[in-house]
């Protein structure tokens, strides 16, 4: 008989005072009793039986029968053991089979899967790495040939109007000058016969500087107010608008001098009194 540790005697006895419960001898009996009774009854360890095993071996899942790495199979086979050993063997053959995990070689994974296929990690790529990228439509040429070859041909075909011209109207010298005869009318030079014909409209500080002042004044400004770097015509309205009023202006002018102005500088129609203007 298991000797009794002397407080756990003291509780008893203190405990069957508190119940009524009198006597030296029951105290001891009972005080022997209760440990006994306290005391867990030792069980046998569960050893698993060896038909229940041959069963399990015979449907147990293996490499080649149900494709499973053997890696994952000697994992699953200690995994099993472990809790066998820790469920049966109390804490004893828990110890031992966690020791026997522990100390165990871990398989090292071959890196193929089913069929030999071997496993590979994707890499993730962002989608604009992967896209096709294409460069933008520029509106741009180089100058040669494009630029140069225009220029070239225009010089050719003014150089051809102007030999034509030549051979066609004839441009004879004039004789000298005679200060005692002035030619009537008295024209100037075609690119002044605009300001001769605005001196006969206005005053001439307003035909010779307020107006022409203008006129250049608007052409100087015309970048800064319309400043767009596009030469479409569409998207340069106000610049092509004030260039074409400016040109107008002054060619309707000089047409004007040029033409409807005979003999004394009075309007004329060419049709009916001829022309006086010479080259």
């Amino acid at each position: 008989m298991a000797e009794v540790p002397e407080h756990l005697l003291k509780r008893s006895a203190e405990r069957r005072k508190q119940l009524g419960l009198g006597g030296d001898g029951g105290d001891e009996a009972s005080a022997a009793d209760a440990p006994a009774a306290e005391t867990p009854a030792e069980t046998p360890a569960e050893t698993p039986a060896p038909a229940a095993a041959s069963a399990s071996d015979e449907g147990a899942i293996t490499e080649d029968k149900g494709g499973v790495p053997a890696h994952l199979l000697e994992r699953s086979r200690k995994r099993k053991a472990a809790m066998a050993g820790g469920g049966g063997g109390g804490d004893a053959g828990g110890a031992v089979a966690a020791a026997a995990v522990a100390t165990a070689p871990i398989a090292t994974p071959t890196g193929t899967g089913p069929g030999g296929h071997t496993q590979r990690l994707l890499t993730v790529v962002k989608s604009g790495s992967i896209q096709q990228t294409r460069a933008e439509a520029q509106d741009k040429v180089h100058t040669w040939p494009h630029l140069l070859v225009v220029e070239f041909a225009a010089a050719l075909a003014m150089t051809a109007m102007v030999l034509i011209f030549s051979a066609i109207v004839r441009a004879p010298l004039l004789g000298l000058a005679d200060v005692n005869q002035t030619p009537n009318p008295s024209k100037a030079p075609w690119y002044f016969l605009g300001l001769q014909e605005l001196l006969t409209m206005f005053h001439p500080m307003v035909a010779g500087v307020t107006i022409p002042g203008m006129g250049l004044f608007l052409l100087i400004i015309a970048p800064y107010v319309d400043s767009n770097p596009s030469n479409k015509p569409d998207d340069r309205k106000f610049a092509i608008a004030l260039f074409t009023i400016f040109l107008m202006f002054w060619a309707v002018l000089v047409i004007i001098g040029s033409f409807f102005r005979g003999q004394g500088f009075n309007f004329v129609f060419p049709w009916n009194d001829g022309i006086f203007f010479e080259l």
